[in-house]
């Protein structure tokens, strides 16, 4: 085969092409990739041969990922909806190559089947094997995650997994397909309002539009209106084990500031869980390419940021848990807090770190809400990038987090306008960025500009914005709207309890302490309020939800760590003033990590 041949799409073929079997799907994106005969034997040291023959399931589409298998010889197909009418072969995969994706390393059911094609050979390794093997070895483990998270993606992007059918004008339905969107899950929207499968899919379960949104998977499982909960429990997301928990420290949020803090409390032998209302990775999770991340000099994208985190966070023996949305914090007695969470169920922790973010702010429009999760998106990932490939697209807002957006947004996109209310955009946006959107062909930055009606009924045709500086207006033809203009705190459920600022965010440090409603707390400890303690001693604050952070992922990560040099040092003076809890887990130094 030469070098100068194309496949039918036009991609070129990749080199190693020109040795793998003319059957097998060609590695285009880098998440097929053949592993070396080393790679393998490594693999072989902690796993098992076994024979296959044709027609042999490995893999059962609904049920839970738990076996890596190498393919030795012989071919393997990945197929969705086996056994049915609908069945169609994904990809086939030949010697060398691994057959797994995302939910593999996270326990999660399969979204295929995957099916012996040919007799052969292939190594068998357990979930658990494989795990500790990521962990501990970088050449194998980085290339199994690239190649889970691009595997993911490409479901993603197929519409493969289940199918959420419901109308546009649903809250319901835009709640679960950004549960679903946010979790990466692959799924496919069919819209009750326009698409002719809707009406076919109704009837071959015998329910009325009046019932929507559903779940439909693999032809045979039915949810009406589910919860985010039982979407998760049915796909396989990690829950909150049943009866009364008890821990060292419970960590709110599982953003980069929560995950970091998970990843040090859990390393330094504090039992730790997390708990997560709607997705790991937080708002850094949903972008495209962080650049400015030290360590990364070719950027990172949020997903493989935060599958990289929570991998190393279960790898040191933390419990992450979604959904699950807390809704009170009280102390339960001195040495102790409860978090209560909206399913009634409690955690009772000797500390607490709350790292639960901030929310992007909707955009006060007329006619926008009936256009959001159509049209009008608060995240920008592949998800929504797909819908944008013909048509012009409209961002809003300024700081970083719109210009990663442009930028991915552009490459997706004929045209993104980039709809700026300041005069610049050096005010709040890295010049890495600015220099990148302002040097982009297809970006035009227009400054000075609001968004004052969005037109359309079904899907936008249309933004109407305004020049603040001159009055005048502007019609833009796009039929996507991108908006990060800034974010609220998770903090509704911490008002009246903890002290916090004019716009919600948690105070901590001195400024806690100066609002604390009881200032004798801390003269009764002999101590002052630590720096990233908030207005209750042992509960601490981290990331985007604490007043006067940085908005950056490093400096949540870093908060994140230093917040359990904190609970240390809080755990060891309660024990030093008479607390009664003598924990196991709690190493006698004040952090492993400072020591």
């Amino acid at each position: 085969m030469s070098g100068d041949q194309t496949l039918p799409g036009g991609e070129p073929v990749p080199e190693e092409a020109d040795e793998a079997p003319f059957w097998e799907t060609p590695d285009i994106y880098g998440a097929y990739p053949r592993l070396t005969e080393d790679q393998t034997a490594r693999l072989a040291e902690h796993g098992q041969r076994r024979s296959m023959a044709p027609n042999d399931v490995l893999i059962q589409e609904g049920e839970r990922c738990e076996t890596l298998f190498v393919v030795l010889s012989g071919s393997v197909a990945v197929v969705e909806d086996y056994g049915t009418p609908e069945e169609h072969v994904l990809r086939v995969h030949g010697p060398g190559r691994f057959i797994g994706e995302l939910g593999l390393l996270h326990g999660q059911v399969a979204f295929y089947t995957a099916v012996a094609r040919d007799p052969g050979e292939v190594l068998v390794v357990p979930l658990d094997r494989l795990r500790h093997l990521v962990s501990q070895d970088s050449t194998i483990g980085d290339l199994v995650l690239r190649a889970c998270l691009g595997r993911r993606a490409l479901l993603v992007g197929q519409g493969a997994g289940f199918r959420i059918i419901g109308s546009r004008y649903s809250p319901d339905t835009r709640r679960l397909r950004e549960f679903a969107i946010r979790n990466r899950l692959p799924h496919r929207w069919v819209d009750l309002e326009t698409d002719e499968e809707a009406e076919d899919l109704l009837r071959r379960f015998g329910v009325g539009p009046e019932q929507t949104p559903l779940v439909i998977w693999r032809n045979t499982t039915l949810l009406r209106n589910p919860s985010n909960a039982e979407l998760a429990r049915l796909i396989g997301l990690p829950s909150l084990p049943a009866g009364i928990r008890h821990g060292d420290v419970v960590i709110v949020g599982s953003g980069p500031g929560g995950l970091a803090a998970a990843v040090y409390a859990a390393s330094e032998g504090l039992s730790t869980t997390v708990v997560e209302a709607m997705a790991t990775g937080g708002q850094a999770g949903t972008s495209s390419r962080i650049e400015n991340l030290l360590g990364f000099p070719a950027g990172i994208s949020g997903a493989e940021l935060t599958e990289r985190a929570v991998l190393q966070a279960d790898k040191f023996g933390a419990r992450i848990s979604i959904p699950v949305e807390a809704t009170g914090l009280h102390p339960k007695d001195e040495d102790h807090y409860v978090v209560a969470f909206s399913d009634g169920s409690e955690i009772a922790a000797r500390a607490v770190v709350l790292a639960t973010g901030a929310r992007y702010r909707r955009l006060q429009v007329p006619g926008i809400e009936r256009l959001e999760g159509t049209s009008v998106h608060y995240s920008a990932t592949v998800y929504e990038a797909q819908q944008c490939r013909t048509d012009p697209v409209a961002v809003v807002g300024g700081g970083n987090s719109a210009g990663q957006a442009v930028l991915f947004l552009a490459g997706y996109a004929p045209k993104v306008h980039l709809l700026v209310r300041g005069p610049s955009l050096e005010a709040n946006m890295s010049r890495y960025l600015v220099d990148q959107v302002e040097r982009h062909p297809r970006v035009e930055v227009m400054l000075h500009t609001e968004v004052t009606d969005v037109i359309g009924q079904e899907v936008l045709e249309e933004l109407d914005v305004v020049d603040n500086h001159t009055g005048g207006h502007r019609r833009l033809a796009v039929r996507g709207l991108f908006v990060f203009t800034g974010a609220d705190p998770h903090t509704e459920w911490l008002a009246g309890v903890i002290a916090l600022d004019s716009r919600g965010f948690v105070l901590t440090g001195p400024e806690a302490q100066e609002a604390c409603a009881c200032p004798e707390v801390w003269q009764g400890r002999g101590r002052s309020c630590m720096t990233l303690e908030t207005s209750l001693p042992g509960v601490f604050a981290v990331g985007d939800v604490r007043s006067g952070s940085v908005k950056r992922v490093a400096s949540a990560v870093g908060e994140g760590a230093m917040s359990i040099h904190f609970v240390h040092r809080y755990l060891g003076h309660t024990a030093g003033h008479g607390g009664t809890d003598s924990s196991p887990h709690t190493r006698p130094k004040e952090s492993a990590w400072l020591a």
